[in-house]
Order: structure tokens, then C-alpha cells, then sequence
């Protein structure tokens, strides 16, 4: 016969019963970003992507193409090629020093809320490469990922499946 907390079960025929805890633990002096202010930080940090990357891209591309096809406009195309490089490489370094010293990208500074851990705690920088975005985007080469990924943002922990892999939380900074 099994024991309870109360004695002996008086039903020896009855389900285990266990305690479970569907809902995050409250964190002290932790309040959770809402999910449309995480959309705004994606897109600021989208918005600054495309501006430091795709538009001088852009721009040396069309030049190229006015130019012509003489070796001009292929040096153009070349340097619109050098500009897309540069420029990625320019918003990685700026990103990873915010998210180093503070957890935020750039969006979520302007935004106001950063990364934790889910117990609050700072987060490492090789958490948020790591396991909130490289590993994060070979998954999302599965077909519908990305799509659920985002979905669970609306959950009662506010965690994206990014989120519940890294074990890291989103809060107001």
C-alpha cells in the first residue's frame, strides 16, 4: 500500500499522484517582454541588417548595371559584393559587443528589454550565438520551424522554442 503525505492511500487502485507545475516560476524583480515589443526589436535589428548590408549592396549593384557591361560595371558589381561583406561584418561586431555587455541586440536596447536566463541570471554570449541562433538556424531548416517558433511566444512562459532551448527568458531591461 502505498504512503501520502496524509498516510496510507486509501485507495490502492488510485493513480499516482504527483505535483506538476505547467507554469514558469515567478522570478523576483523579473517582468517578461511583451511579445510585440520583441517583434519591434526583430524588426530594429531587421531594419538596421538591410541598412548596413542590402542597400549599399544594392545601390553598387544598380550603378554597376547603369554602367554597363564593360569592366566598369563589373568592378561596381564587385564592390557592391565588398559592401555586403563589410557591411555584415560592421552590424556582427556591433551586435555581439551589445549582447556581450549587456544582452541585448541593438533592436532590443532601443526596445528597452534584453536576455536572461530563465532563472534571471545574466546570459553568456555563448548561449545567445550558440543556442539562440546557430543552433537555432539549422533547425529552422526544417520545413514550418521558424513558424511554431515564433507561435510559442504566446504561451504563459512568453518563450520562444529558441527561448526554451537556451533557457533564456526575454524581460524589460
Amino acid at each position: 500500500m502505498e504512503t501520502t503525505a496524509a498516510g496510507p492511500d486509501p485507495n490502492p487502485y488510485a493513480p499516482p499522484r504527483a505535483v506538476v507545475r505547467d507554469i514558469a516560476p515567478a522570478r523576483e524583480g523579473v517582468e517578461l517582454a511583451e511579445p510585440l515589443t520583441r517583434l519591434g526589436a526583430h524588426i530594429v535589428d531587421t531594419l538596421l541588417f538591410a541598412a548596413m548590408a542590402y542597400i549599399p549592396f544594392l545601390v553598387f549593384v544598380a550603378a554597376g548595371a547603369m554602367i554597363g557591361s564593360d569592366d566598369g560595371g563589373k568592378l561596381m558589381i564587385v564592390v557592391g559584393g565588398v559592401a555586403f561583406v563589410v557591411g555584415v561584418g560592421v552590424f556582427l561586431v556591433m551586435t555581439v559587443r551589445q549582447l556581450q555587455a549587456t544582452g541585448q541586440s541593438l533592436g532590443k536596447k532601443f526596445c528597452n528589454i534584453k536576455v536572461v536566463r530563465s532563472d534571471g541570471s545574466p546570459v553568456t554570449l555563448g548561449r545567445v550565438v550558440w543556442l539562440r541562433n546557430v543552433v537555432n538556424w539549422l533547425i529552422s531548416l526544417v520545413p514550418l520551424y521558424s513558424v511554431i517558433d515564433v507561435l510559442f511566444i504566446f504561451g504563459q512562459t512568453r518563450q520562444c522554442l529558441h527561448d526554451k532551448l537556451a533557457d533564456t527568458i526575454v524581460v524589460k531591461a
